[in-house]
């Protein structure tokens, strides 16, 4: 299987309706690794790692969100997989 790494940025209503804390329930659910956060412009940023199938689900679930989010774009940038986290946290 593939391990791949991706770098994303969610833009819209995503700050205050719970996408953080639903993309590290989501991350952790599909053995992923990385960040999310909360940015001054509004955007929420992350970082996965894990196997190609799953990062895919990740970012399926970045272009809808929780419930209460209306996200409007998610740009994905591909990286070189390197295996650097742990976990998946929460930065704030």
């Amino acid at each position: 299987m593939t391990k791949i790494r991706v770098h994303v940025y969610v833009s819209g209503r995503v700050q205050g309706v719970y996408f953080r804390q639903g993309t590290k329930n989501h991350a952790q659910g599909q053995d992923i690794t990385g960040w999310v956060r909360n940015l001054d412009d509004g955007r929420v940023e992350a970082v996965f790692e894990g196997e190609q199938s799953a990062v895919q689900v990740l970012i399926k679930y970045c272009t809808q969100g929780p419930k209460d989010a209306l996200v409007k774009n998610v740009d994905t940038i591909w990286e070189l997989y390197q295996g650097e986290f742990q976990s998946f946290d929460i930065i704030y």
